[in-house]
């Protein structure tokens, strides 16, 4: 049997080592239009690879997906977070997982996760073909006919759509693989970026860019009320961070520009009520009525923030505490609760995933394959599949590409 696997990418790569070793007699093609694989991989995580989530249980790792959720049931449960992770560590990549619950190479370098395929491949029945350009795929009678730019077409028995979506465009992201599979009859969604900073009207956030917060409550005002908690941090053009992330990915498809602004809040102190913060700075005050109140606020925030709040509030920017009505107490802990921002645009080139992809409906979820086209099988983000930041995506990548790659070799 001959296989081809265009896209040497986390889920391409993950296909050709299944098939690999599951059915070593199997030939196969691992087709890349770069000069070498995994480039995606590599610099994700900072370089450092977020290889998966240290999460166990399948409904937490699966409430992780805002699209696609319910399609990776199977294929989760075939090769969980905790499979890749022996996986890997059983092809000689030691990994650790952090605080935060992401997995990482214990060598925090992340080409350590590509050699520990491309140490497979080069003992396997792989040709690895890099710099081949796919531009078009022939269903004939005798399977598949993959055609190229500028090479020899090859004759395929199957055909495993790996080649991901359109974010990183440096790496070769470019969206081609929505294209291949348009060809044989295939729908794809609207196309969005996931996992993104704001860019915000306002611009007092840029003067404190690169002050981080542990945990924060981050939510937008659109039809359909998205919040999410944890990590974040201000920029030099708004506002980014883990939580920012993944509240980019539930309102992807939201409109948001300079003629479409998107509301956000910031609650900085979601462990704490209005009540208890008005109470606390009452208290603060009553204790040194002369201190200026911004320095009263430092109680709970960066001093920074504390005069960038009271500079924009325009309400007690220079009062001192004895000044200070039972009102605007209670107008600052409201603020420090709902920071209002206004979101103009999304961080050009940060966008870490694609929204959007080939429709799931006409793929079988157990198997990969395409239900329009027998023969041809999907994995990995050109799917209709992404995630919060944390591993889920390289997860996602991982779990499908072993299901296709399982799939192609026994037949679906």
């Amino acid at each position: 049997m001959r296989i081809s696997i265009i896209g040497a990418g986390a889920a391409g790569m993950m296909a050709a080592a299944t098939i690999n070793e599951t059915s070593p007699k199997t030939k196969v093609f691992l087709i890349e239009k770069n000069d070498s694989p995994g480039k995606k991989v590599i610099i994700s995580g900072g370089g450092r690879c977020n290889v998966t989530t240290g999460f166990e249980d399948p409904k937490i790792v699966l409430a992780n997906y805002p699209r696609g959720n319910k399609f990776l049931i199977s294929a989760m449960h075939r090769f969980p977070p905790m499979s890749v992770r022996n996986w890997f560590e059983a092809h000689g990549v030691p990994l650790k997982c952090e605080k935060d619950m992401r997995v990482f190479p214990v060598s925090n370098d992340g080409h350590d996760i590509v050699n520990a395929f491309t140490k497979i491949f080069e003992k396997s029945n792989t040709e690895l073909l890099y710099k081949h350009a796919v531009n078009k795929i022939e269903k004939n009678e005798k399977g598949f006919l993959i055609s190229f730019t500028d090479q020899p077409a090859i004759q395929a028995d199957k055909v495993i759509l790996a080649l991901g979506g359109q974010a990183y465009r440096q790496t070769g992201s470019n969206g081609d693989g929505y294209t291949l599979a348009e060809s044989p009859g295939h729908t794809v969604s609207q196309l969005v970026p996931s996992l993104h900073s704001f860019v915000t009207a306002e611009k007092w956030p840029c003067t404190l860019a690169g002050m981080s917060f542990s945990k924060a409550t981050i939510s937008a005002d659109c039809a359909k009320p998205n919040t999410r908690t944890g990590p974040f941090l201000f920029t030099h053009s708004g506002i980014s961070g883990p939580a920012v992330f993944a509240l980019s990915a539930l309102v992807a498809f939201n409109a948001v520009g300079t003629k479409r602004p998107l509301k956000i809040f910031i609650d900085f102190l979601p462990d704490i009520t209005v009540d208890e913060i008005t109470k606390t700075l009452q208290d603060v005050a009553k204790e040194n009525p002369k201190k200026i109140f911004k320095n009263t606020l430092h109680h709970f925030l960066p001093l920074a923030l504390c005069e960038a709040l009271c500079e924009y509030s325009k309400v007690f920017s220079h009062k001192k505490n004895a000044e200070v009505s039972k009102s605007e107490f209670l107008f600052a802990a409201s603020l420090l609760k709902k920071v209002p921002l206004v979101a103009i645009g999304r961080g050009s080139g940060d966008e870490f995933v694609t929204a959007g992809g080939v429709e799931l409906s006409e793929i079988d979820p157990k198997t990969m394959e395409s239900k329009v086209c027998p023969g041809l099988y999907f994995a990995g983000e050109i799917m209709n599949i992404d995630g919060f930041t944390g591993g889920f995506n390289l997860q996602a990548s991982w779990a499908t590409g072993r299901a296709a790659g399982e799939s192609a070799v026994s037949g679906g």
